[in-house]
């Protein structure tokens, strides 16, 4: 048996956390997955897992207690918002535990091994990922983008216009409202022509869906407040959530970079908000149109 330091012991117990929390969350994830070979992939890792963390008690001399708390938020997390995000967010935290590999690989011989093991795990997990809801991902995208863009610019030249909050949310929510149909039989027409795989009903179900949550956001402040102008703020830091959430969630499911699509989408939104504020009161003016 290889000799180790005290300092290496303590690394090795944290390498002997992660695999046991990971042995048993990937083990409560197997019994949600339906495909029978994807939830024998998990099981498999689930035991690769175990097999590790004794690997690492032979070593530390010490029985670790798995962390319940954070197996049953992955979990959770896998069910509420789909087993490949859940994944994919719990591959990130073990790829934090790398670094601690490489102070490990020149003293302890089975590290190369297990870290290697490791890599497999991901690669496999990887392949076997294949959820409907991010294979829809694009109309989600579709029907947020275009909300966000679309409603946020109108939202902001109708408060200019009108400078009443009732006003602005019933003219908001009509001119959302049908968009989101209109989007949605867009979203179908070109799926059924592209002939792509996608199911264009559903396809359209997911476009419409994500346009109407986001109208609803967008929408809600002038519902609730009288003042136009904190509802017309309030309106903007809930498009830059909406983005945020959506971009962070795309992000670990899909491996995009975040900051990249989050500034430019968000840039985007903000800059039709923006335009669409003076074209509003430009137009108003214009006409001589006065608030009531």
């Amino acid at each position: 048996m290889t000799t180790i330091t005290a300092q290496q012991k303590e690394h090795l117990k944290v390498l002997q956390r992660e695999e046991i929390n990971g042995h048993f969350t990937y083990a409560k994830l197997a019994g949600v997955v339906k495909d029978a070979n994807n939830a024998a992939v998990i099981k498999h890792i689930s035991g690769e897992e175990l097999k590790h963390y004794n690997v690492w008690k032979s070593y530390t001399g010490e029985d670790i207690k798995p962390n319940k708390f954070k197996i049953n938020l992955y979990y959770w997390i896998a069910k509420i918002l789909g087993l490949t995000f859940g994944i994919r967010l719990m591959e990130q935290g073990e790829e934090k535990v790398q670094v601690i590999y490489s102070k490990l690989l020149d003293d302890v011989p089975e590290a190369a091994q297990i870290l290697a093991d490791e890599e497999k795990h991901e690669d496999e997990l990887m392949e076997m990922l294949d959820e409907e809801s991010l294979r829809y991902a694009g109309s989600v995208v579709l029907g947020l983008n275009d909300a966000l863009v679309e409603l946020t610019g109108a939202l902001a030249g109708l408060t200019f216009a009108f400078k009443d909050s009732r006003t602005i949310a019933l003219a908001g929510l009509i001119t959302g409202i049908s968009a989101s149909f209109s989007m949605a039989a867009s979203d179908y027409l070109s799926n059924k022509a592209d002939d792509d795989g996608k199911n264009p009903t559903r396809s359209a179900i997911y476009t419409g869906i994500a346009y109407l949550i986001t109208v609803m956001l967008l929408i809600l402040p002038f519902l609730i407040l009288s003042n136009y102008m904190v509802s017309l703020v309030w309106t903007l830091l809930n498009a830059i959530l909406v983005i945020a959430l959506f971009n962070y969630y795309i992000s670990v499911a899909r491996g995009y970079n975040f900051k990249q699509r989050f500034f430019e989408m968000a840039a985007i939104s903000m800059g039709v908000a923006l335009f669409s504020f003076l074209l509003g009161n430009v137009i108003s003016g214009w006409l001589g149109v006065k608030s009531s």
